[in-house]
């Protein structure tokens, strides 16, 4: 599987840095409170697909919370590595035990 994840907050990242006039990811880089909103409209939608909907539509809804939360990551000035380190930590064997 490939890590299409790191490369599309790379590409979000370089948005950032290199912004697109009328680019939709620079609008929700500008503005923190929208990107955050995003990210709970999607998460709803992705909910309701779940629940309701065809799976086809769940991947296309996750796709979209996924690509809202990088954004609103890298808004605030969080990397993606960030929180692979974190799930790492979450999931490393406790070799106390």
């Amino acid at each position: 599987m490939s890590d299409f994840l790191t490369t599309l907050a790379e590409i979000i990242a370089d948005r950032k840095t290199n912004p697109k006039t009328g680019s939709y990811t620079n609008q929700l880089l500008a503005d923190k409170a929208k990107a955050a909103q995003k990210v709970g409209e999607e998460a709803t939608e992705v909910v309701v697909a779940a629940l309701a909907q065809s799976p086809e539509r769940l991947v296309e809804e996750m796709a979209d919370l996924i690509y809202h939360s990088l954004v609103l990551l890298e808004s605030r000035d969080v990397s993606w590595e960030d929180v692979l380190v974190e799930l790492e930590k979450r999931h490393k064997p406790d070799v106390a035990g």
